[in-house]
């Protein structure tokens, strides 16, 4: 077996981390080697400082139980420290070596176990995947900097206090993250003023291009494959720019967003469909048939599960739209009347006679039927399982002022349809406006059949 050697950028960023600062961010694209870079950083201090104190977090308690403890901190002992003796306490999970040095392991999410660690103080904190926490828990988390660590003399290098040290790593997302605010502005991202100290914030780019000795054959043709938005997040490293007033910013579907494909069982599971308006087999000049899959779940919140959005004519997007009931043993296909009212039923009945079909109308703007469903985003009640790149590229270009994407949002369009009929509480008008039989009323009285 060969000696493990650092890549050229992951040598770069222990440079970096060796100055005399306490915020050190990397940030950049996908399979770049930021968590292996700051794990073993954090690895490396917790073994110079006995009976030191180090905690790795990040939003979701089995994000780093999964990412972190299972996979990346196992890599990082065998490749980089061979030989070193640790226990995993998979009850209250913690590492411990035998100089007596713990690294914490925690999900900001879960509010008691954050409270017991925060109870605790620590010399190296460690936030992984910063895109998805909030700042107010960065904030709260950063007071339990204050453990004193001694670093054991070295050759002749006399014992020493270990400063304390903050890492971040993030996928950047929009400039309207606190991530930009603070390490590309120097500003407090709440209070819009001048860091204190700006000095003591440093950050550098790491990207997939930086780290191909690491990645499987064919990652890189992956990424480049991706969308626009996407590809500029997880291949080129790039902070994309903010929408104002944004309805579904970015980091609100990361936080929540399923990567293990744990999901709960579900109650209900619905196909939304918005028509482009084309009749034509050959759709190619047309807008694409927005196609979407989403379950409720047994625990209240919503999965959007596939994008099956598809740019092609009524044979075939109704096939595919109608495969998706049967695959799904779904309860309902939900479709926009649109140029002519039942053509969506007609081609969904033509490809499906049995099929439970419930059709909608559309009575606001786009934005505007979007905008009840942000507030979920934020806290939870809708999380996107996997990656849906081009869906999301829609939803984070929507705002206050309307949709300012480049494209008829139909993908998006879709899936609000079904997050109607999946809570339509959230959506269902006032009752001094149910006489006016407005259309989402009517999807309310039609949608009856789901309790």
């Amino acid at each position: 077996m060969q000696p493990f050697k650092l890549t050229d950028k992951q040598s770069e960023a222990n440079n970096l981390l060796a100055q005399i600062v306490t915020h050190i961010m990397l940030f950049g694209g996908s399979r770049s080697g930021k968590t292996f870079t700051l794990v073993r950083a954090v690895s490396l201090r917790a073994l110079k400082a006995p009976k030191s104190r180090h905690a790795i977090l990040r939003f979701r308690f089995n994000a780093v139980k999964n990412s972190v403890v299972l996979d990346t901190f196992p890599k990082v002992m065998e490749l980089c420290f061979p030989g070193v003796n640790y226990h995993i306490n998979k009850s209250d999970w913690y590492v411990e070596f035998d100089n007596g040095s713990q690294i914490w392991f925690a999900g900001l999410d879960d509010k008691e176990r954050t409270e017991k660690i925060l109870g605790m103080e620590f010399v190296t904190l460690y936030f992984n995947e910063c895109s998805q926490i909030p700042y107010g828990s960065i904030e709260t988390a950063i007071t339990r900097l204050a453990q004193k660590a001694e670093q054991m003399a070295i050759d002749d290098l006399p014992a020493q206090q270990l400063r304390p040290k903050v890492y971040y790593d993030c996928n950047p997302p929009s400039k309207a993250h606190w991530t930009y605010r603070i390490f590309k502005e120097k500003r407090h991202p709440e209070t819009k003023e001048n860091l204190a100290k700006p000095d003591d914030y440093v950050s550098m780019q790491i990207n997939p291009l930086d780290n191909t000795d690491n990645l499987t054959d064919g990652y890189l043709d992956t990424l480049k494959a991706l969308s626009s938005r996407a590809r500029k997040r997880f291949m080129d490293g790039d902070f994309a720019d903010a929408t104002p007033n944004a309805l579904f910013p970015e980091e609100n579907i990361d936080r929540w967003r399923v990567i293990d494909g744990s999901v709960p069982d579900f109650v209900r599971v619905v196909i939304a469909v918005d028509p482009s308006g084309s009749g034509d087999e050959d759709n190619a000049d047309n807008d694409a048939i927005g196609i979407c899959v989403v379950g409720l779940g047994t625990d209240g919140n919503a999965y959007p599960l596939e994008d099956l959005t598809v740019k092609a004519g009524p044979a075939t997007w109704g096939k595919i739209a109608t495969d998706a009931y049967d695959r799904y043993n779904a309860d309902a296909i939900i479709g926009e009347s649109n140029f002519g009212g039942a053509m969506v039923e007609y081609v969904i009945r033509t490809c499906r006679a049995r099929t439970n079909f419930i059709m909608v109308t559309a009575s606001r703007g786009k934005a505007q039927r979007a905008e009840p469903f942000s507030a979920l985003y934020e806290q939870g009640k809708i999380r996107h399982v996997g990656r849906l790149n081009e869906l999301e590229d829609e939803l984070t270009a929507f705002s206050t002022y309307g949709y300012t994407g480049a494209n008829s949002p139909n993908r998006a369009d879709a899936l609000i349809w079904a997050l109607a009929a999946l809570f339509p509480a959230i959506v269902k008008s006032p009752k001094k406006k149910q006489e006016n039989k407005s259309d989402v009323h009517n999807m309310h009285h039609d949608l009856g059949w789901m309790g």
